[in-house]
């Protein structure tokens, strides 16, 4: 069993007044809930789970236990992701804002990089993503699913989009909005095309142009393509 298959080593506590907001975010990188507990992790979730180099995603994967020399207090730290990507190399991720990093906090994540290293996993702790891409990304994670992927539509987009242009202009262009925007969501959340997500927030004027794979994979005929769409 890989390692990114493992369960949680713990679960969110959920109480009265809870100022956190722990949940589950079903990832369509693997197909299964992962969990996460702030709305900062959630946003980092979505992040990896639209990156196309990330193949999986295990939330609170393992626990950290050790002693400081001299020391007699127990020190424990859990992880908040542990990441496989698609070249088969590890990273390791706490998440946590940069202004709640205390001493002892910013101890164990030092203490969890060096454990990290001896396996040979990368580490990094992250804090608080551009609140752009934030949005863009949250909006785009609702047609992240499979199922909103319709084949001769896809095709029809990568063509009129070899050429860069408005976003809207291009959806026109290949048929009815309502039928063509959530394909084209897709396409963006999976980045077989691409647009600025950290520059500004999706409108119809914002620019789309071929993903470097997606430019390659271009091959279909345009006439052929919107008669497919049309029938």
């Amino acid at each position: 069993m890989s390692f990114e298959a493992v369960g949680q080593v713990r679960g969110f506590p959920s109480y009265r007044g809870q100022r956190n907001f722990p949940g589950w975010y079903w990832a369509a990188t693997s197909a299964e809930l992962v969990g996460y507990e702030s709305w900062v992790e959630l946003s980092h979730l979505m992040r990896l789970d639209a990156d196309p180099e990330v193949i999986g995603v295990a939330s609170q994967p393992f626990r950290l236990s050790w002693r400081y020399p001299g020391g007699r207090r127990r020190i424990k730290h859990t992880p908040d992701y542990f990441v496989r990507r698609r070249d088969g190399r590890a990273m390791v991720l706490d998440v946590r804002p940069d202004e709640l990093v205390g001493p002892e906090d910013a101890a164990k994540f030092a203490a969890t990089a060096v454990a990290c290293v001896r396996v040979g996993w990368g580490y990094e702790r992250v804090g608080v993503i551009d609140p752009v891409l934030a949005a863009n990304l949250r909006w785009l994670s609702g047609y992240r699913h499979p199922r909103v992927r319709r084949e001769p539509v896809v095709e029809c987009l990568r063509e009129v989009f070899v050429q860069p242009q408005g976003l809207l202009a291009g959806v026109r262009a290949v048929g009815d909005p309502i039928a063509v925007l959530p394909v084209l969501f897709h396409l963006l959340w999976r980045q077989e095309l691409a647009v600025d997500l950290v520059g500004e927030r999706l409108s119809a004027a914002t620019v789309v142009h071929p993903a470097p794979i997606a430019a390659r994979e271009a091959e279909s005929d345009a006439s052929t393509c919107w008669a497919s769409v049309a029938g």
